[in-house]
């Protein structure tokens, strides 16, 4: 992963677990889950998802646009 000097906000909910540790989600990217034993872990393990979370966005974004340059075509037209 590539480390970047733009900071984002995401907005983390997070539990006390039962069976001890905390859980985590990303409100902004709700796939971003994880967990830790402490609050602490759980910061770092979120960070973790939520850069795992975004280069797979990142991924299907650069897809779908190798997908659509095979549907683009060039006109000229007399103006």
């Amino acid at each position: 992963m590539q480390a970047s000097n733009n900071l984002q906000k995401f907005t983390i909910y997070y539990r006390k677990e039962k069976e001890g540790g905390f859980s985590g989600r990303c409100i902004e990217l709700p796939a971003a889950i994880s967990q830790g034993e402490t609050l602490e872990e759980l910061k770092k393990n979120m960070t973790e998802a939520i850069l795992l979370v975004l280069e797979d966005m990142r991924e299907e974004i650069r897809e779908k646009e190798e997908e659509e340059k095979n549907n683009i075509i060039t006109l000229e037209v007399p103006v």
